[in-house]
């Protein structure tokens, strides 16, 4: 916060913050006659769409105090803003100015009295926040004359030309508001500021703790060992001390630093490798960051061949750190022979800003046992950059850049093509005339697709941003020297190219655009925000007939994912974590948690690792087989779609140790894996069952049954059983029946009790396989209790099976195989009854018998002695009995301390779980965010959350299988249907045109069950859960009246498609608020929707906001006809 003082001497508590969308309407209350003389006419949204930066001063009541807005060039159209450089070296002494180090003032207001405190605020504020900057001009058309304030802040350019241009050009320069720091040598006289400094620190190094250490390190400076401070206005505010001592080979051996020489110095004369090894040293020191702890400082010789030098102390107060690259150049000139600056920081500490000019490096594997993150500067990073168009004759020096990538030459032939400047524009990047970088895009051609199919209006507002000016970048090609400087590179390509977004599409594997050389995404990824899709409407197309939504946007294209890089995010800082995060199952809860730490827009999560099974669950570019349910989580292309791939690292094996003390994971395939925090989201598995060996019926089955659930079966498994679990066993599954089973005469065994065992059924059926091959067998129950929620089901999958002669046994348990000889390969099963012992002849046994925890998992979790009570024991926020081990999901169960034991994870939407996961976690990493009062005594409720558990598939008959409901606890009782509960039903199950409805007592849709022979618009139904009956155009009175005779005709109407938009929730919540807002203003208390009655000017207010939402949406919503203003509409 600051205080500002008026010309009167009023003072105003004001804070300092970017400006927002919101801030639109204040910052026009602003705009007074002389600010619209000097910069003229201005449409405020458009200008906060289109600046680089935009800085308000709002007090504490929110309220605008001043506001300025910052371009890449001069305003009103003076020059064009690829040419305004030339322009001002030509007629002005501008030769400092730099699109590197300059930005342009395009509006500035002020409430009246707090102008001259204001402009100074906000000019200091940018100087601070922007270290490479050195000038703000203020350059236009105008020739009115300036605000007394404006003219103290900004004065005149001396004019190079006679007569001058007719226009406005003054400068305003750093030194005047934020001068760059004194560094000098540190002296021992500095102890106590420079101790000040590092007592500040949420850690102070415990070598700092030893007496005298810093009056020695101090002292003891050489030619390889330097200390300095840094001093504003007389004041030390920062210390680093460097070493020319750096263990090379340690580095090297743990990260890949190929493309900066190793470190070492680069000759014309080869050596021979012998020659090499001779000249390293035989002692040195690695490098430490001002939160670890020094190591020795000892070397018996430096090796003549390094090539760096090391940072190992340094610390700066907080209030001046963005000037922290100040001793860069310093420190460089202590080491002239030496190329490279590193520094390395612990993984859990946050990215301080000068570690954001320097480059990551990253390790050579995911099993590295390095603690540290390694950053590199090179001396070259301090000069400045040039970006321009490319022409001709750049195309041999590009073509040396690019000629070790493989797709080199689809980026040469994109560069001959894009001379014509049509579809293409190329441009280079160079470094004192040299050439070390190279970006080519195009026009964006599919602009509607992208604004209808992903959320980029959550970054920009579409309407304000022309056609023109939207691109996809197609190649990217810089340096790894000068990394740091790429958000400068795409700052200046937006202005040269004349466009104010730009986007990257990422395809999957299978789909990559071999056209496309971006060979280090995240240098784009860095710089961009990822963009996530939204969830589509599926049309009736047929009964839209010319109302349906152009088909640029319903047609479907390969999915990718999008990112983001527009104007007013070239200059948007984002925070780089390093924290080792480490998720162990490709889970629906483990995704949803991953998704949400990459779709993070001022996040970027640089340590992600995903321990799966078989490798990450997207890479499947085949149809799901179909033998199992699915809770329409993640389907391929979600996962296409969503930005993970490009943002987790996979490992493909399976958990199958923990050691806590060293944090690390032992995978199957025999690496370690380090981790800072570790979720721990495998989920349920299908296990090999064991028989129970008991043939003569001693005990009845359900009793039996109970004590042999959790028994482990440890014998060999046959090679003709399958017990399916993902996607990978059901394609494995079915290539082998394929291949060994579907031609012969053996039968099938499909043992189970869930939903899984008919979608299998179906499976069998749909592959060929005559009914009376397969036995279904099904687990012991009690009376009455099935699988299916809904009899109507029940009855109509038990007419399938009977009609497709499949032989159905219930209440079975197995009790032998093979009659307990050898059970490979299994040719008979033998199972117990509530009559005689059932032999069967068997071909395939598939089996879907007893989800438990999977034995790795269970003796990893076991074994390092976390709590583990037939499930991993957690607390209400996710945490194990260990703060760095997490849990979700069905793996999970609550402490018995909550006494609720018939709520847990597995009861809950896994999406829902995994999402709460996430937001859980991210106040420890997001500077944003505030972290939980530890103090607070919250941890007695557990949460209980809302989504829909959905599951759905594909039954016997051809059936379409759709099931929506609320989360409900284990009880043995059924589930309490209230009186006031309303069921509406249309159709008949067994005829495969089945809906069924359930409205809670407050009339909202509770329970959704659809059995369908056509395939079911599955997104539009899940719109309909928790939807009041007051938005289904008055479903109770038409279906009570008998005017609904088929629901899913009912729900294929037009007007529904506005509730199945992806925003509508936000329309229902802005609807909400204004009746809200009416009745706080009338004082009424109306106590239900039932009762909802609105005056003529409530009613006008709401269909002000529902016209505007359908003309907002009019792309997707063009059924819907220009809403009339006419005054009978009422």
């Amino acid at each position: 916060m600051r205080t500002l003082t008026s010309d009167s001497g009023q003072e105003e508590t004001v804070s300092v913050r970017r400006s927002e969308s919101s801030d639109a309407e204040g910052i026009s209350r602003l705009i007074s006659p002389s600010a619209e003389a000097v910069f003229g006419k201005i449409s405020i949204i458009n200008l906060l769409e289109k600046a680089n930066l935009a800085v308000t001063l709002a007090n504490e009541k929110d309220d605008i105090v001043a506001h300025a807005s910052f371009f890449d060039h001069p305003y009103g159209g003076l020059v064009d803003q690829a040419q305004w450089e030339p322009f001002l070296q030509e007629h002005f002494s501008a030769e400092k100015c730099t699109p590197m180090n300059t930005l342009f003032l395009h509006l500035f207001v002020a409430q009246p009295g707090f102008t001259t405190a204001s402009i100074k605020e906000i000019m200091k504020a940018v100087f601070i926040n922007v270290p490479e900057l050195e000038n703000i001009c203020l350059v236009g058309p105008s020739v009115s004359e300036l605000e007394p304030e404006l003219e103290e802040v900004f004065r005149p350019m001396q004019p190079q030309t006679d007569p001058k241009p007719q226009c406005l050009a003054r400068i305003c320069h750093r030194h005047d508001h934020y001068p760059k720091a004194l560094v000098r040598p540190a002296q021992v006289e500095d102890h106590d500021d420079i101790m000040r400094l590092f007592t500040k620190q949420p850690k102070l190094p415990s070598v700092f703790k030893q007496p005298y250490f810093l009056v020695q390190l101090i002292e003891d400076q050489t030619e390889n060992n330097h200390t300095a401070v840094c001093q504003v206005d007389g004041v030390i505010v920062g210390f680093i001390s460097v070493t020319a001592h750096v263990d090379v080979k340690r580095l090297q051996d743990n990260f890949d630093l190929s493309e900066f020489s190793d470190l070492q110095q680069q000759t014309e004369v080869k050596h021979d490798e012998a020659a090499t090894q001779s000249d390293k040293a035989e002692e040195s020191q690695t490098s430490s960051s001002e939160h670890e702890e020094k190591q020795s400082t000892e070397a018996a010789q430096l090796p003549s061949n390094q090539n760096a030098f090391c940072i190992q102390f340094f610390t700066f107060d907080k209030k001046y750190e963005m000037r922290s690259m100040d001793f860069i150049p310093y420190v460089f000139k202590l080491f002239p022979d030496r190329e490279f600056c590193i520094i390395t920081v612990p993984h859990l500490f946050r990215e301080f800003p000068l570690l954001q000019n320097f480059i990551r490096v990253p390790p050579r594997t995911h099993f590295s046992s390095f603690p540290q993150e390694l950053y590199v500067f090179h001396r070259h990073g301090l000069r400045s950059v040039e970006v321009r168009r490319a022409v001709a004759s750049d195309r041999p020096a590009v073509s040396d850049l690019v000629k070790d990538l493989r797709l080199n030459q689809s980026l040469l032939q994109d560069l001959d093509r894009s001379q014509d400047g049509v579809l293409l524009q190329a441009f280079v990047v160079l470094v004192g005339g040299l050439v070390v970088g190279i970006l080519i895009i195009r026009k964006e051609e599919d602009v509607e697709y992208i604004c209808a199919r992903y959320n980029i209006e959550n970054y920009i507002y579409f309407s304000e941003h022309c056609y023109e000016e939207h691109a996809r970048l197609l190649h990217f090609v810089l340096n790894a020297l000068f990394q740091h400087f790429t958000k400068h590179v795409f700052k200046e390509v937006l202005r040269l190219a004349h466009i104010s977004c730009l986007y990257h599409r990422t395809y999957p594997p299978e789909l990559s655009q071999e056209n496309s050389c971006v060979p280090n995404l995240d240098l784009f990824l860095n710089c961009a925000v990822p963009v996530h899709p939204r969830r589509q409407i599926i049309y009736p197309l047929e009964e839209l007939g010319t109302n349906a939504p152009s088909r640029r946007i319903t047609e479907d294209q390969p999915p990718f994912s999008l990112s983001l890089i527009s104007r007013k995010l070239t200059m948007e800082p984002k925070v780089t974590v390093n924290v080792r995060i480490v998720v162990v199952g490709a889970s629906d809860t483990g995704l949803s948690f991953l998704e949400v730490l990459c779709s993070c827009p001022h996040l970027r999560f640089k340590n992600l690792t995903l321990i799966s099974m078989h490798g990450f669950p997207g890479d499947y570019n085949h149809e799901d087989a179909g033998f199992l349910s699915t809770s329409h989580g993640y389907s391929s292309r979600d996962l296409a779609l969503v930005p993970l791939r490009s943002h987790i690292s996979v490992i493909t094996g399976k958990m199958v140790g923990l050691c806590r003390k060293s944090k690390r994971i032992l995978v199957s395939n025999g690496k370690r894996v380090p981790y800072d925090f570790l979720v721990l989201c495998t989920g349920l598995q299908y296990q090999v069952p064991s028989p129970t060996g008991d043939v003569g019926q001693s005990v009845p089955n359900l009793q039996l049954q109970a004590q042999w659930t959790h028994r482990t079966y440890t014998g060999p498994i046959p090679s003709n059983l399958f017990t399916l679990n993902d996607l990978h066993d059901c394609r494995a599954a079915q290539r082998w029946m394929c291949a060994n089973f579907v031609e012969l005469q053996d039968n099938a065994v499909v043992y189970g009790s869930s939903v899984d065992v008919y979608t299998t059924v179906e499976a069998l059926l749909s592959l060929g396989v005559r009914g009376s091959r397969i036995h279904l067998v099904l687990l012991p129950s009690k009376p009455g209790v099935s699988c299916f929620s809904d009899p109507s089901v029940d009855k109509a999958v038990t007419a399938a099976l009977k009609t497709a002669e499949v032989h159905v046994h219930r209440n079975c348990l197995l009790a032998q195989m093979n009659d307990g000889e050898h059970p490979d390969p299994l040719r008979m099963v033998s199972f117990t009854t509530d009559a005689e012992l059932l032999r069967l002849q068997c071909g395939v046994f598939i089996n879907l018998s007893t989800k438990g925890v999977d034995h790795d998992a269970f003796r990893s979790i076991t074994k390092s002695h976390l709590v583990f009570d037939y499930r991993l024991v957690i607390n209400s926020s996710f945490h194990t009995y260990d703060e760095a081990i997490l849990g979700a999901g069905p793996l999970t169960k609550f402490s018995r301390r909550y006494y609720s034991d018939e709520w847990t994870h597995a009861n809950f939407n896994s999406r829902e779980v995994g999402q709460a996961l996430a937001v859980e976690m991210l106040p420890m990493f997001d500077p944003t965010l505030k972290p939980a009062d530890e103090t607070a005594d919250t941890d007695r409720l557990i949460p209980i959350y809302k989504d829909a558990k959905i599951q759905g598939g594909r039954l016997p008959g051809g059936l379409n299988y759709l099931h929506v409901t609320k989360p409900s606890p284990n009880i043995s009782d059924p589930p309490v249907q209230h009186v006031q509960d309303s069921v509406m039903k249309t159709g008949r199950a067994e005829m495969g045109n089945y809906f069924c409805l359930r409205l809670n007592p407050y009339h909202q849709v509770e329970t959704l069950t659809c059995l369908s022979l056509k395939p079911l618009p599955v997104s539009n139904y899940l719109c309909l859960y928790r939807k009041h009956k007051l938005l289904l155009s008055q479903l109770s009175t038409h279906y009570n009246d008998g005017l609904i005779p088929d629901l899913y005709s009912f729900f294929s109407q037009s007007c529904f498609m506005a509730i199945f938009h992806d925003r509508f929730s936000d329309l229902e919540e802005e609807l909400r608020e204004a009746v809200k807002k009416k009745r706080t203003e009338e004082e009424s208390d109306l106590p239900s929707m039932d009762a909802f009655h609105l005056d003529a000017d409530s009613r006008a207010a709401v269909r002000n906001i529902a016209v505007k939402f359908l003309r907002c949406n009019r792309n997707l919503l063009p059924m819907f006809a220009e809403a009339s203003t006419s005054p009978y509409d009422d």
